[in-house]
């Protein structure tokens, strides 16, 4: 997959659990009918924010981006739906390529670390998910083992 799609495919699953969890939210504080809502949705959520944040970061070095837009595409996954808006800013400044442009980093030398790693995981497509998957899980357990947003 080229960065494109997977950073809009991220940005828009992640506004999807937004609006999910905020149903689940709705049910349990406002109808006051069920807390499933929130117990499921919540912890969706949780691992698709963690997802964004990931892919947000891998387009970022491969694309080079700067690190104020890099720390404005990761502060827009905390506001309800704000990955939408990050999603128009980007496209509408060719900061995520065309859809069909491919990584960077699969044919460019890598300048720094955090370019070698990037340039790993999208030369060996296969290891780069499985290690994104991994990344995923593990700071999806640190955050559980810190517990939930105080709220």
């Amino acid at each position: 997959m080229h960065p494109r799609p997977l950073f809009r495919r991220l940005a828009r699953l992640e506004a999807l659990t937004w609006a999910l969890l905020l149903t689940g939210m709705f049910l349990k504080y406002v109808t006051e009918t069920t807390e499933l809502g929130v117990r499921v949705f919540g912890m969706v959520h949780g691992v698709v924010f963690v997802a964004y944040c990931v892919g947000a970061a891998t387009v970022a070095v491969d694309r080079r981006w700067s690190p104020g837009r890099t720390l404005l595409a990761l502060l827009a996954a905390v506001p309800p739906f704000a990955t939408l808006a990050f999603e128009r800013y980007a496209e509408r400044r060719d900061a995520l390529g065309g859809p069909h442009e491919p990584w960077r980093l699969r044919t460019e030398p890598p300048r720094t670390v955090l370019e070698r790693v990037v340039a790993w995981l999208v030369r060996n497509p296969a290891l780069g998910a499985g290690a994104g998957a991994l990344a995923v899980a593990g700071l999806t357990a640190v955050a559980l083992a810190v517990g939930p947003p105080v709220g």
